[in-house]
């Protein structure tokens, strides 16, 4: 794919087109574009931002008055904010899935952690708003596999740190498998002696330091500095997409030594378990990247401080686009949303990363700005019904005056906000495929005051009172108490996964699935004889 290089600090434009259409060439000044936006818009631009593995109690919007995220509060305090917005697979690619398409789990085929598809869906994110008379351009992170594979994009600037997966070390040779990712690339043009990862800390791994380089050498530093960049020499007729994915908070937690430091003596949340949670007391591994594990609360306050310090790092660098936004007269006429793909666990219920269905995995941040022109009413809104992932590209969609295919299942957050929430979705489905351990195979249904869990591997259940008890302390599945409300919530989870087969559900009942699946029949290029193949 031929792509036009926007490297950020010190790289050069290259000017030739690639994406959905050809693209006239166009000379650029590296300089700053004028202070004033050039003409009023008919339509907003769209600037999506999000993070990576950001759970939504690490937001000063959403009550945590330990952490830092002026920024981010901005935005809810001058747009909307989601109370109850989910990720329906929690982990990267299934999560990055459904941004793309819309769809739910079942609807785009990936039940759990794969590959995205080299093929493309009928409807995708960027080709749609491409054909909906939008720029579209991607910074950072996508998770695509190919990397370089553009799903549609005009313009792709990404850091996906590919020597931790395409690259391997053998003596002083390095082997590559893939081509090297943007910022890696840049990084090395600016040391070239230098390993990025010096820090030595792995992409899953709990423990935390310092980040070894100045700071501006920092993946996420880099990632706001490009897309700063882009914002301030932005210069086309049409409207933009742009898409802006931090790489972290992410593992690993390598923040830059003075907010580290800023957190390291803080006083920070310690890890909330439930009685229920002692079976993930012992440790999984004795590796850093262990998925259990009960650690002392002087190893999980180092790696809170590494996660913290990170989220305020990206919160810094979204001050640093609302600034040029503004410096350039744009703001107002500029939709903002920002949101995860999911959460980190960090020591919680003994469980850390992600792929859980527990809140500090599956909920996650989703904020809204509205340009001006979208008059959608005060700021500082929160709404409390279950939005999730799938409902961010109708929204863009709805925002570009474009019509939203009825194949999609997701929903427009704008008419959310119109509606006021009349005739929204009661609950939301979220599900992961085995992961770590067979017995790590779930489903669930919230809708953000009660969750219903189903575990496939053993049929085990649990049910929570998110109202008054947000951190899942206690399972009411085998309290008689709670029994109609418990049996409520298991019917629905027989009609929702009826449709997949006497596989998931048998004479009105749910079925045990020792062995999961990762793909179902609706992913590019499934055959039938994967059905089989694909139970893993």
């Amino acid at each position: 794919m031929d792509r036009r290089k926007f490297l950020g600090l010190g790289g050069a434009a290259l000017l030739q087109p690639s994406g959905v259409e050809a693209v006239a060439q166009t000379n650029r000044s590296s300089a700053a574009a004028p202070a004033q936006h050039r003409t009023a818009q008919a339509r907003p631009n769209i600037l999506m931002v999000m993070a990576d593995q950001l759970r939504v109690d690490c937001v000063g919007a959403y009550g945590n008055k330990a952490i830092r995220t002026p920024n981010l509060d901005r935005i809810a305090r001058e747009g909307i904010r989601f109370q109850n917005a989910y990720t329906s697979t929690p982990s990267c690619t299934p999560a990055r899935t459904a941004l793309m398409t819309g769809l739910s789990p079942w609807g785009h085929g990936m039940l759990g952690y794969s590959n995205m598809t080299t093929r493309p869906y009928p409807v995708e994110k960027a080709s749609a708003l491409a054909k909906a008379g939008y720029y579209t351009t991607a910074v950072g992170k996508n998770h695509y596999y190919p990397i370089t594979n553009p799903h549609g994009y005009h313009h792709m600037v990404t850091d996906e740190h590919c020597s931790y997966w395409f690259h391997k070390r053998t003596g002083n040779q390095m082997q590559s498998y893939e081509p090297r990712c943007d910022y890696e690339s840049w990084f090395w043009s600016q040391r070239p002696d230098a390993d990025p990862h010096a820090t030595g800390l792995g992409w899953n791994d709990q423990p935390a330091k310092p980040f070894v380089y100045p700071e501006e050498l920092h993946a996420t530093h880099w990632t706001g500095t490009t897309a700063e960049r882009f914002l301030q020499q932005y210069d086309r007729e049409e409207p933009f997409f742009l898409k802006v994915s931090f790489i972290r908070p992410h593992s690993p937690y390598d923040p830059p030594k003075r907010l580290f430091d800023s957190y390291l003596h803080a006083d920070l949340p310690k890890a909330r378990v439930g009685a229920w949670a002692g079976k993930y007391a012992p440790l999984s591994s004795d590796q850093d990247d262990r998925w259990h594990g009960k650690l002392s609360d002087e190893e999980i306050h180092r790696s809170r401080a590494g996660y913290y310090a990170s989220v305020t790092f990206v919160d810094e660098q979204v001050g640093r686009l609302l600034a040029v936004l503004e410096e350039r007269g744009m703001l107002d006429d500029t939709m903002i949303v920002f949101f995860s793909d999911h959460g980190d666990m960090l020591g919680d219920q003994n469980l850390w990363r992600k792929a859980y269905a527990y809140e500090q995995s599956a909920h996650i941040p989703l904020l809204l700005r509205p340009a001006r022109m979208q008059q959608l009413g005060s700021s500082g809104q929160t709404f409390e019904q279950p939005v999730e992932i799938r409902d961010l590209l109708p929204t863009f969609l709805d925002a570009a005056g474009a019509e939203v295919p009825s194949s999609m299942e997701g929903k427009s957050l704008l008419q959310l906000v119109r509606g006021k929430g009349q005739g929204w979705r009661q609950w939301i489905d979220l599900e992961h495929n085995i992961t770590y351990d067979a017995t790590n195979h779930w489903n669930a249904l919230t809708d953000g005051k009660w969750k219903y869990i189903f575990h496939a591997y053993n049929g085990d259940e649990q049910l929570f009172d998110l109202t008054s008890d947000p951190e899942e302390a206690t399972d009411l599945s085998k309290d008689l108490k709670y029994a109609s409300e418990f049996e409520i919530w298991r019917q629905r989870m027989v009609e929702h996964l009826s449709v997949r087969g006497p596989l998931w559900v048998k004479d009105g009942k749910l079925m045990v699935r020792e062995k999961g699946q990762l793909l179902g029949p609706n992913f590019p290029g499934y055959a039938a004889e994967k059905e089989i193949a694909g139970w893993i």
